[in-house]
């Protein structure tokens, strides 16, 4: 019998915790712009708190890939190159291939699928309701799930930052003309292949998402 009865106490965010999601939040979702050079000082005045947790923010960005100091300037969200588009991709299609195997072995029962199928409802309520920021998210979530589900720990953390960077251009490619339609066909596919635990279209199904949204992004940037 358990004779400690107490009720566990929530962890409240910190400053600091709050301050880098709501940086993090302004560079993948737009609030700062591309080309804006800003600092810790600027950030700071407009967050309305001290210097301490906007500078320890900041570090941890600068580790992510998503900022780079500019000597003598300030601050820019990192801008993408070619090669680090490709790359990002090619590593991408590396992990998520076997993590859509690996689930086509793993998952026993439909309620393991709950989760994704959840996504792919909100990601449909967010395309009508043109909402292409919440789309963004949940694509984000839906690809994270996968590696989740596969109990790839390791490959989720590995994922997330590949993710962060993809997100970097992510909105410019779904707000590209029927491109989020077409993400939700394609993560019902993903979703549909895992279930018939068929290994080999469930790779080739999230290689061709994938593919797709690569040569999107191309598009969009050529553009």
């Amino acid at each position: 019998m358990d004779i400690i009865q107490l009720k566990p106490i929530e962890k409240e965010k910190t400053t600091q915790d709050k301050v880098y999601k709501e940086i993090k939040k302004a560079i993948l979702f737009g609030g700062i712009t591309r080309d804006e050079i800003f600092t810790e000082v600027q950030l700071a005045e407009r967050l309305n708190t001290s210097r301490t947790p906007v500078r320890a923010a900041i570090q941890d960005l600068v580790k992510e890939g998503l900022l780079v100091s500019i000597p003598r300037k300030g601050l820019a969200i990192k801008k993408i190159t070619p090669e680090e588009h490709d790359e990002i991709f090619l590593l991408r299609s590396a992990i998520e291939v076997e993590t859509v195997r690996k689930l086509t072995e793993v998952i026993t029962s439909p309620e393991q699928m709950r989760l994704l199928k959840l996504i792919l409802k909100q990601q449909e309520e967010a395309l009508n309701n043109d909402d292409a920021i919440r789309f963004i998210e949940l694509d984000h979530e839906f690809h994270l799930s996968l590696a989740r589900l596969a109990n790839f720990t390791i490959i989720e953390r590995v994922l997330k930052n590949l993710h962060n960077l993809t997100q970097l251009m992510g909105l410019k490619a779904v707000s590209r003309q029927g491109r989020m339609k077409d993400v939700l066909m394609e993560h019902n596919q993903i979703i549909q292949s895992i279930e018939k635990k068929d290994s080999k279209l469930a790779s080739q199904v999230i290689l061709n998402h994938l593919e797709k949204t690569k040569e999107t992004l191309r598009i969009v940037d050529n553009s």
